[in-house]
């Protein structure tokens, strides 16, 4: 069952720390065609089918990726597609929507996503190994 669209984006613009929901969106979309980039065949469907319509069809319609990005890559990618941004202020967004997408996902469905990633995106959707799902560390949001 998918997660309510109001729902993911009150979720993102919680751990994201923004202002509106309309910046949520906007970095919501940004990070989902990337990491949509990344992912094929059964995953992908799975992790888009728990995910909002909108935010489904980003996910499966995303630029195609020229090679696999390292997490370090991916953030820079984002950061050059949200206008203002900065990679410190891209690595929170990135957490930010990848943590909701995580929850979404379940960790079943997660792990077998980060089979599909170059090492590292645990640290991405904030389930570093050998840390129990949900659990997290509190900070606070970069400024930028």
């Amino acid at each position: 069952m998918s997660m309510r669209w109001e729902a993911f984006l009150a979720h993102v613009q919680e751990r994201g720390e923004y202002a509106t929901p309309q910046e949520a969106e906007r970095v919501a979309r940004v990070v989902l065609a990337l990491l949509g980039a990344h992912l094929v065949g059964e995953e992908r469907a799975e992790l888009a089918a728990r995910l909002p319509e909108t935010y489904a069809l980003i996910l499966l319609n995303p630029l195609q990726a020229a090679e696999p990005l390292d997490p370090d890559r991916f953030v820079r990618a984002t950061a050059a597609w949200i206008e203002g941004a900065t990679e410190e202020t891209a690595k929170w967004d990135v957490g930010a929507v990848l943590s909701v997408a995580a929850d979404a996902a379940g960790d079943e469905l997660l792990q077998r996503l980060l089979l599909q990633l170059p090492p590292g995106y645990d640290l991405l959707f904030g389930r570093p190994e050998g840390v129990d799902a949900g659990q997290g560390v509190a900070h606070a949001r970069p400024a930028g």
